[in-house]
């Protein structure tokens, strides 16, 4: 699904990936390592949040920089780490995507894919616990119908139980509609539990 050939990205005045080259495939992959091992900047690269200074980096077999950078971040959805509601309700946050393309998706149903139910799509979304939020931000992104999801450490700012019920619902997600996942986290307990494959990342270089 994706591939980096000689990739090297910086953040300001510094290099963070270093002539990375790997490909991720189209199930559950998760990216691992140290605190600046440039797992989060990867990641961005792969729907044009960023871009690398030199290399290339592909989606399809095609350069993103070739793609439509709406459409691509349309296939391919960041799911960030601190949930960022839009103000309004919850089934506006939903619809809010999709309705930038003229459709209009079946709230209840993203909803309910997210583990919320439609009770909630008249509600204030300011006003969901921070849980709730992160299940929005799930709503939000599979409203897109995307081809696969980027998870920037989706429940670190979660407790036990809620990262657990959050965790179970990606998995199903990606075997019930077979979105690809590509999840960053520090947490090597959550890359098992979650995926099949995992890349680390040391100094900015793909380790091993």
């Amino acid at each position: 699904m994706f591939a980096l050939d000689g990739v090297t990205a910086q953040r300001g005045d510094r290099v963070v990936l270093r002539d990375v080259s790997v490909e991720i495939g189209d199930g559950a992959t998760a990216i691992v390592g140290p605190s600046g091992a440039g797992k989060s900047t990867l990641l961005r690269l792969l729907n044009r949040l960023a871009d690398p200074v030199t290399g290339a980096v592909r989606f399809g077999g095609r350069d993103v920089r070739e793609l439509d950078v709406l459409a691509l971040r349309r296939d391919v959805v960041l799911v960030p780490q601190v949930p960022a509601p839009l103000p309004g309700t919850v089934a506006t946050n939903v619809a809010y995507g999709p309705s930038l393309c003229g459709n209009t998706p079946d709230v209840d149903r993203f909803l309910e894919l997210a583990g919320l139910d439609g009770s909630y799509a008249p509600r204030d979304a300011a006003r969901l616990s921070v849980g709730e939020q992160q299940r929005l931000m799930l709503a939000r992104a599979l409203a897109l119908e995307p081809d696969a999801l980027l998870l920037d450490e989706p429940t670190a700012a979660l407790d036990e139980a809620t990262r657990t019920g959050v965790e179970i619902t990606l998995v199903e997600l990606h075997a019930t509609l077979g979105v690809a996942l590509v999840l960053v986290t520090h947490d090597r307990g959550q890359a098992a539990r979650m995926t099949t494959r995992t890349i680390e990342l040391r100094d900015g270089r793909v380790s091993g």
